[in-house]
């Protein structure tokens, strides 16, 4: 077919495999930080202090209201600028979608742990539990029975979003694609659409099997 011979080209598979394993690299490490960091938000967010409810809706709006984006170039340009600190464009990239993913997961964990019944933690006062038991033996179990499902939603988004990072330099695998068809622009002139396609197959093996967890798992808890 015309212009799928850019695929055969040397060289242009790896270095497409090199850019989605940048985009994981972001994505994964994000994650991974995004964790244990939302659940610290999530919990903060349930405190009845108001100087720390007010801190927690402050950041979870900032973060909200202002697309990635822009905090992408706040973090990359804006630091450097104004404050001294020179992040690469991976380091930036990795700030970013930790503090998203952590508003974000915080937000899911606020909910989840408010949706528990006041009757929880009344049956369990009476059945003699302290705090800490009510909280790991009670609460936590049904809190990440409506956790898990959307946390694995959050997770695919994080991942496709990352295609923003190309913008601050970011060589990941949508600015690898760019670059094989600027190169190869005048040799194969439909082969921008192959070069897509391969890109948007890698991105399905990823995200295609997430999103198939968070289904799984949301019929598995609905039970």
């Amino acid at each position: 077919m015309p212009g799928a011979e850019i695929l055969l080209e040397p060289g242009n598979i790896t270095r497409l495999l090199g850019g989605l394993w940048v985009t994981l690299q972001i994505g994964l490490i994000s994650i991974a930080l995004s964790i244990p960091l939302g659940i610290i938000v999530g919990m903060l967010m349930t405190l009845k202090n108001i100087v720390v409810k007010i801190i927690m809706r402050i950041y979870l709006d900032f973060i909200r209201i202002m697309p990635q984006l822009v905090l992408l170039y706040i973090v990359f340009f804006g630091l450097a600028t104004g404050t001294g600190l020179n992040f690469d464009g991976i380091t930036s990239s990795v700030i970013v979608f930790t503090l998203w993913g952590a508003a974000e997961l915080g937000d899911l964990v606020r909910g989840s742990l408010e949706s528990i019944p006041k009757s929880q933690y009344e049956s369990a006062q009476v059945l003699g539990f302290s705090r800490f038991q009510t909280f790991a033996h009670v609460v936590l179990p049904q809190a990440v029975r409506r956790l898990v499902p959307p946390s694995v939603n959050l997770a695919t988004r994080m991942v496709k979003t990352t295609s923003l990072c190309m913008l601050i330099g970011v060589v990941e695998v949508i600015r690898v694609g760019q670059q094989i068809i600027d190169f190869y622009r005048f040799q194969y002139p439909t082969g921008a659409l192959w070069i897509y396609g391969a890109i948007f197959i890698l991105y399905f093996l990823i995200c295609f099997p997430l999103s198939l967890a968070s289904r799984g798992l949301e019929k598995r808890f609905a039970k």
